[in-house]
């Protein structure tokens, strides 16, 4: 496994003359993204998992149409809709009319309403989540909520602000000559030693996992 200074070091040198530091993301701060209001968060999510194998301008583009036709994402609303109403919406042509995901919307609003309930707020859940265990918060995504397995959770988290990694094609290749993994991490030892290599590059670093992420990237495909 290679020194955080050495992936840094890596892409300054194949990406000569660029402000690398201008490439990298921006998560929100505890503070900030602690007052997010949860019906936001869910409707981040949402987007998500219906930008899913769907052009993201697409779904964005329909994406009022979605906020009217689910109460704002109001979580409380949501947890409270029937059957008839969730299949009542099929016939929308305004939305996209996936089942499945619909029938997600709900589950995963009793999943944001519960964890509230629980921690003042989701939001507030999230941002006190610690980033040295971000494959937990995974774990609890995909779990509890709906069609957040995969990369859906950690691109749902980037979307809001949280702090993560995340396992593009890039990341894993990189991972993969790093000799960290031979494969793409699925089973949860392999993530765990995921979780453990961005810990140290972390601590090496001072810096947050998503651009420690995006770094990684960084080094492979030349």
């Amino acid at each position: 496994m290679k020194s955080f200074k050495w992936i840094y070091e890596h892409v300054q040198a194949h990406k000569s003359g660029e402000d690398i530091e201008a490439l990298l993301p921006v998560p929100k701060t505890l503070e900030e993204l602690s007052v997010v209001p949860d019906d936001r968060i869910l409707s981040d999510m949402q987007r998500r998992v219906f930008r899913a194998g769907l052009k993201h301008s697409l779904v964005d583009s329909k994406w009022p149409e979605f906020e009217k036709a689910f109460f704002a994402f109001d979580p409380e609303k949501i947890c409270l809709m029937s059957d008839e109403q969730l299949e009542n919406l099929m016939q929308n042509d305004k939305l996209i009319r996936h089942w499945g995901k619909i029938k997600s919307t709900r589950i995963n609003a009793l999943m944001v309403h519960e964890l509230a309930q629980k921690n003042g707020s989701f939001a507030r859940m999230l941002a006190e989540w610690p980033s040295d265990n971000i494959i937990g918060l995974w774990e609890l995504l995909k779990k509890q909520g709906n069609q957040l397995g995969g990369n859906s959770g950690p691109y749902f988290l980037r979307m809001v602000g949280k702090d993560t990694f995340i396992l593009t094609d890039d990341v894993v290749a990189a991972l993969k000559a790093q000799g960290i993994v031979e494969k793409k991490p699925t089973a949860k030892r392999d993530l765990i030693k995921v979780q453990e290599s961005f810990n140290q590059w972390q601590e090496e670093s001072g810096r947050p996992l998503c651009q420690i992420s995006r770094l990684l990237s960084y080094t492979v495909g030349w």
